[in-house]
């Protein structure tokens, strides 16, 4: 992500963020790999999550008469966002509806507002207590008779 992001600020411009949306898996799952989380701070700017998106199932639903609709994996989503916010992402992004049922795009991945608050309270707390974007410094000398 590095590359892209000094293209970015080549032209001037300062603001420049990078954002996970999952990578595809299979044939209709897209996956977050909390590694990239921690791989994209080499680009050097802020780290965004983009949960809700990250969390679709591209031509994963059959409607009709031979058509498909991506569906997603909103029971997930607290899952998801709980991993980011202990890796230490800087910000995340989530499709928010008051009635996910009735959305007319991205329905099974919206996270109702209903339950907006509580999840976002629970992410707040774990983003303030996790040492997420510490490094952790490993010890690889032989253990003696002091553990």
């Amino acid at each position: 992500m590095r590359n892209s992001a000094d293209k970015i600020r080549g032209t001037g411009n300062p603001n420049v963020c990078v954002c996970e949306r999952g990578t595809m898996f299979g044939y209709s799952d897209l996956i977050v790999d909390p590694r990239n989380l921690v791989w994209m701070r080499d680009a050097n700017c802020p780290v965004l999550a983009d949960v809700t998106h990250s969390l679709q199932q591209p031509a994963g639903r059959a409607i009709g008469e031979g058509g498909v609709a991506s569906g997603g994996l909103r029971n997930m989503i607290p899952t998801v966002a709980r991993t980011c916010a202990a890796v230490g992402v800087d910000g995340i992004f989530m499709e928010v509806h008051d009635n996910p049922e009735s959305s007319p795009v991205d329905g099974p991945t919206q996270w109702p507002l209903r339950n907006f608050r509580s999840l976002l309270e629970e992410i707040v707390q774990i983003a303030k207590v996790s040492k997420g974007k510490s490094e952790f410094e490993i010890d690889l000398t032989p253990v003696g008779e002091e553990f």
